[in-house]
């Protein structure tokens, strides 16, 4: 897969360019947002309870006083690690058991399939649930808990590649010319898996965003202080009637994230589908 050529195909479109220039002000605002702000992201200031949006505070403030921009361009960094992390993590996992288990094919196929089949048997969001609910609400908690519900289907995906490319002519005669199957899987194998994997994960990004923030909304994600974005919606909802902004930018800041993520994975598929 050219990627110089996928990033040209991509500035082509109005919408790709759009999503590509959504994208840019998300991670500016995660990088430089708390940090040109003037308030801390957990300072209180009980004088300055719900104050409504304004120029000295854009998106108001919270039930503590707190700025809820600078919570909400913090959340957007915490959000961004959690997503980032969890993806390669099950990047790394499923490419690894995924290489394997098609590579060489047999009992250690099977044996590894099925352990993959036993993860893919339950609802990927329950199960978070119950290890992120065993190992107690924190960052490390959702991190673990998505990363062993998310590398089954990556590990699928690799197998079913090296299937296909371990019967290659080329794979073949590098056997035939005494190449150790650690070289092969190297040189010829990985390579080929790498591209769909990558398309997949991006495609992935916004869904490990949007489960990660139900984590936060039902108390199994970072707690307060932390400006995680489901349990700052979470805490806003019970004054949803009187302060609108308190849950409204967080929720906003979920849905427009998630939303750019899923098309920028979209997007990225259907070049590798035209140029794979």
């Amino acid at each position: 897969m050219h990627w110089r050529a996928v990033a040209q195909w991509m500035l082509r479109s109005k919408i790709r360019a759009a999503v590509l220039t959504a994208l840019a002000i998300i991670l500016l605002a995660a990088v430089l947002g708390p940090v040109v702000s003037p308030y801390g992201v957990t300072a209180i200031s009980v004088g300055e309870r719900f104050l409504p949006p304004s120029l000295r505070h854009p998106f108001g403030t919270d039930d503590f006083g707190r700025d809820i921009f600078t919570r909400v361009t913090a959340g957007a960094r915490l959000s961004l690690l959690i997503s980032c992390s969890v993806l390669a993590v099950t990047l790394v996992v499923g490419l690894v058991v995924g290489l394997v288990a098609g590579f060489f094919g047999g009992l250690v196929d099977l044996v590894l399939m099925r352990i993959t089949d036993l993860f893919l048997a339950f609802p990927y969001l329950v199960l978070a649930m119950a290890i992120a609910g065993s190992f107690g609400p924190s960052l490390f908690s959702t991190i673990l808990a998505l990363s062993v519900t998310w590398w089954a289907s990556y590990a699928r995906l690799v197998r079913a590649k090296i299937l296909e490319v371990r019967e290659q002519e080329y794979v073949q005669a590098a056997h035939a010319v005494g190449m150790s199957s650690l070289r092969v899987l190297v040189r010829h194998c990985l390579p080929n898996a790498l591209g769909p994997i990558v398309v997949r994960g991006t495609n992935d990004l916004g869904t490990i965003m949007l489960a990660s923030t139900i984590l936060g909304f039902v108390g199994l994600g970072p707690q307060e202080p932390s400006p995680e974005w489901g349990r700052m919606v979470s805490k806003a909802s019970g004054f949803l009637g009187n302060f609108w902004w308190y849950s409204f930018f967080s929720g906003l800041a979920i849905f427009v994230t998630v939303l750019t993520l899923a098309l920028l994975g979209d997007e990225l598929y259907e070049s590798y589908r035209h140029r794979g």
